[in-house]
């Protein structure tokens, strides 16, 4: 602990600066040099009367505690420079009752004059029954009088909670006219969580340091003439006590405690690599630096006509950047620091002189800095469809003129992406932030030049704009338009896999992504339930009444497979998860099969799904052959079409097993929009509800895409309708159409799993049409498929793409069947068993026959099938 003898004191100068006036820097209690003559700090060793242990020996042992806890030494507190005592057994305070104490003061010019003290605690809610409830907020301890050279005063009372307050506070009982000497921080959403710090207090961004023990409490008292001489400050007890610790000067020109708004500024830096982490330090006096950020690239033109609007991009991270942007609430007089690691020089710059369209230098030379956006408006924003002319949901996105995200009220300015962590109506896509409006906003943005994003779902045109902001403006209307409406024609469409929303949330983000149905599935990990008390209140729907959305479970083995159990009545089927981590606890049995949980499902008119088809790849095989499987959902991962997930589902089909596609997000963070990948069902004329899109799926007219809509008939069949043809085979007339809100460039006609008709359109397009005569000699399946080039989409890398389920062609006497693809499924169904056999951990007698009985089953099914076609196994 620093002494406080003469020569110390005088190190503590001139350390500082030259003279009796220092200026320093203490944002986040580094001491940095700053514009000379700023601060005056006044040596108060000669008047301090008390010690902290004398102060404290009549008081209880938490008070004595908190005493401990007072700064002491040479410290700078909000930036502002105290020589302080040392505490201990040395007389270290003020303590002033009903005295007079005159302070000389080695400087005659000063617009404020800052102390730093504290008062006794008075806590009203421990006043005990019987007692007088004495309200001493306002009692006036003592006074402070600034004396002039002329024998003027000017007095100002120092009031409970007004001028000073306890050393510690309840909640909601801070100083009206003080701070505490703990300055508030700044934090970031990766900061790794200190001891004491719960994960939800990161998620702030903000290190709230008004409560506290051993608090000292900042009082700037102005000085109402500045341009007379002072001559001393004296204080005057009425009673007390008031224990003043530190008494400093200050000459700047504002209140050096009162912070201004947030305000955006620009470094120009003397060299590039501001994009090198840690490199550059940067912190204010009398300020907080709220953050320090690069930007990429963003060039307007180009972004403006981008064909892939509204699917979000990767940011190229920016090399051999010169601009830093930083993001400060400061007082009017604040200096900012910013100090380079790697040459150990550092770079001032008087904040009161930046200003808009003018780089001012910085005191060493070299760099620049410039206020942007200094004159904002708050708007009340409205988005119409401009068919109906109704406010409408929709997802957008502002952006400054250097590409800077803009979120409307609300909204987060940093979207925490992580697994579980941020569920609130924003989803960063990759590195495009957006923010869920119900089709009204209120935003407050920068005059002047600004970019807009919007967008509506995959039957919408996304938007991009140039703004121009007024000053003064005060409404900002946008209009949504579609391209083409395939409810009208009889589609829904749904995402069948979402996770840890609220339901109410849910349907905000499902109509602003132009969704009819959102199902969200209430799970169990390990020792984790998400969404299971949604279950009991039923579905929730929009007030248009065209989102719904329906809790259902994800049931889960980590070893055997997923099911998304859709729709069903009744009871949830419970237990969601079996067989231990990371589905269920330790420990826990193979409760059931997935086979007992379809049938569950299904007694309940529920849809079951192999949801992430066909990942964990084991159980799903027997449950397929068995026909328990009402639909299989598929993600358009990887190179083009040849991935083990669509592989896997052309296997089946090869093999006469009939299961549609449909799409879904598998939701369960920021990162992922409901609805990047979705189902399109063929309700015809029927209700928009859960059953009839449960019916449709069912009946296999649908397709599965995260952007193209894609409509097929075979000689004016639809998906999952079947054609008959004789044994002679024949030629089918296959029609094709495709359009969508991003371009794309391929567009296929599948038969039994491989390309038999196909076309392209090099430059990319959003319409695309195929008819192709196709000549059939067998039994088999036609679906249709397409791609783009553009994407990818989200932080899952999902590709843009859609494909249809089959139109199925039957030939009498044929069977539609694949040796190998039977043979793996074998393998995948004896290597559960296996499982079950070997490794699992066993429930009663009962329910382990029952897991048997499946996997049995479906191993005397493919065996029956093979021995059919003398195939040896």
């Amino acid at each position: 602990m620093p002494s406080t003898t003469d020569s110390t004191r005088r190190g503590f100068l001139q350390t500082m600066g030259a003279g009796p006036s220092v200026a320093l820097l203490g944002g986040a209690g580094q001491a940095q040099p700053a514009a000379a003559g700023k601060f005056t700090p006044v040596d108060l060793s000669a008047f301090f009367n008390s010690s902290p242990r004398e102060f404290g020996k009549d008081l209880s042992d938490w008070q004595r505690r908190d005493l401990e806890g007072i700064p002491a030494g040479n410290q700078q507190l909000r930036g502002v420079p105290f020589l302080l005592g040392t505490g201990g057994d040395k007389a270290s305070w003020l303590v002033v009752r009903t005295q007079r104490v005159d302070v000389p003061l080695p400087r005659q010019d000063a617009s404020y004059v800052c102390l730093a003290q504290f008062c006794d605690w008075f806590e009203p809610d421990s006043i005990k029954p019987g007692e007088e409830d004495v309200n001493k907020v306002g009692e006036r301890l003592a006074d402070a009088v600034l004396v002039y050279a002329d024998g003027s005063e000017e007095a100002g009372p120092i009031r409970r909670r007004f001028e000073v307050n306890s050393p510690s506070t309840s909640w909601g009982q801070l100083s009206f006219a003080a701070q505490p000497h703990r300055a508030d921080g700044a934090s970031r959403l990766t900061d790794p969580l200190e001891q004491g710090t719960d994960w939800g207090e990161l998620q702030t961004v903000v290190q709230d340091r008004a409560y506290g023990n051993g608090t000292l409490w900042l009082w700037a008292l102005a000085n109402p003439h500045p341009d007379r001489p002072l001559k001393a400050l004296s204080l005057r007890g009425a009673g007390g006590p008031l224990v003043v610790c530190g008494l400093t000067l200050f000459h700047g020109r504002e209140h050096p405690l009162r912070y201004g708004r947030l305000s955006l500024y620009r470094i120009t830096l003397p060299e590039g690599g501001a994009e090198e982490k840690d490199r550059w330090q940067a912190s204010a006096d009398l300020g907080v630096v709220a953050r320090t950020y690069t930007l990429g690239e963003f060039q307007a033109e180009r972004w403006l006509s981008a064909p892939d609007a509204g699917i979000g991009e990767r940011q190229q991270p920016p090399k051999g950047s010169r601009h830093l942007y930083l993001e400060v609430t400061a007082a009017a007089d604040a200096t900012l620091s910013l100090r380079d690691t790697r040459s150990g020089r550092t770079y001032q710059f008087d904040l009161s002189r930046a200003v808009s369209g003018q780089e001012v230098p910085a005191t060493e030379s070299g760099a620049r800095i410039e206020v942007l956006e200094p004159h904002k408006v708050w708007l009340h924003g409205r988005v119409t469809d401009a068919a109906s002319g109704r406010p409408t949901p929709v997802r957008l996105a502002f952006r400054s003129r250097e590409g800077r995200y803009i979120p409307p009220y609300g909204h987060r300015t940093e979207i925490n992406a992580g697994w579980f962590q941020d569920y609130g109506a924003d989803v960063k896509l990759m590195d495009s932030s957006f923010a869920y409006v119900d089709g009204t906003f209120q935003v407050e943005l920068p005059v002047g030049e600004v970019f807009l994003e919007y967008t509506k779902g995959l039957e919408y045109n996304p938007v991009r704009r140039r703004l121009n902001i007024q000053p003064g403006q005060r409404e900002l209307n946008l209009e949504v338009s579609r391209f083409t409406d395939l409810r009208n024609q009889g589609w829904m469409t749904a995402d069948t896999h979402v996770h840890f929303l609220s339901p109410s949330t849910a349907v905000l983000e499902g109509q602003a992504e132009g969704l009819n149905l959102v199902n969200l599935l209430a799970a169990q990990w390990a020792d984790l339930f998400t969404n299971v008390g949604d279950l009991s209140h039923g579905p929730l729907t929009s007030s248009d009444g065209e989102t719904t959305v329906w809790v259902g479970t994800e049931n889960r083995q980590h070893l055997l497979g997923h099911l998304g159990l859709l729709g069903g009545h009744g009871e949830p089927v419970f237990p969601m998860s079996a067989s231990g981590p990371s589905e269920s606890y330790l420990g826990d049995p193979v409760w059931t099969s997935l086979a007992d949980w379809t049938d569950s499902c299904r007694k309940r008119e529920g849809l079951v799904v192999a949801v992430h088809f066909p990942y964990p790849i084991a159980e799903l095989a027997a449950d397929m052959v068995l026909g328990k499987i009402d639909a299989v959902e598929i993600y358009p991962y990887g190179d083009y079409f040849n991935t083990l997930r669509l592989r896997d589902w052309y296997r089946y089909l090869n093999c006469g097993y009939r299961v549609p596609c449909v799409g879904g997000t598998d939701k369960m963070g920021a990162y992922m929009p409901v609805g990047a990948n979705r189902t399109y069902a063929h309700v015809g004329k029927e209700p928009c509800n859960f059953a009839n899109w449960a019916k449709a799926v069912r009946s296999g007219n649908t397709f599965a895409t995260t952007g193209p809509l894609l409509l097929l008939q075979v000689d004016g069949r639809v998906p999952g309708e079947e054609i008959t043809m004789s044994n002679a085979g024949g030629t089918l007339q296959v029609r094709v159409e495709a359009r969508g809100f991003v371009p794309f460039h391929k567009l296929e006609v599948v038969w039994n799993g491989r390309v038999a008709a196909s076309r392209e359109a090099s430059g990319g397009t959003r319409e695309l049409k195929l008819e192709e005569k196709l000549k059939i000699s067998g039994p088999g399946w036609i679906a249709a498929r397409c791609a783009s080039r553009h994407g990818p989409t989200t932080g899952w890398s999902l590709g843009i793409q859609a494909h249809t389920s089959p139109v199925y062609v039957r030939v009498p006497g044929q069977d539609l069947f694949s040796a190998p693809a039977a043979s793996y499924m074998l393998t995948l169904v004896e290597g559960a068993r296996t499982w079950v056999d070997t490794l699992a951990t066993r429930p009663d007698k009962e329910r382990f026959e029952r897991v048997h009985k499946t996997l049995e089953e479906a191993r005397q099914h493919l065996h029956g099938r093979l021995h059919k076609h003398g195939i040896p196994h």
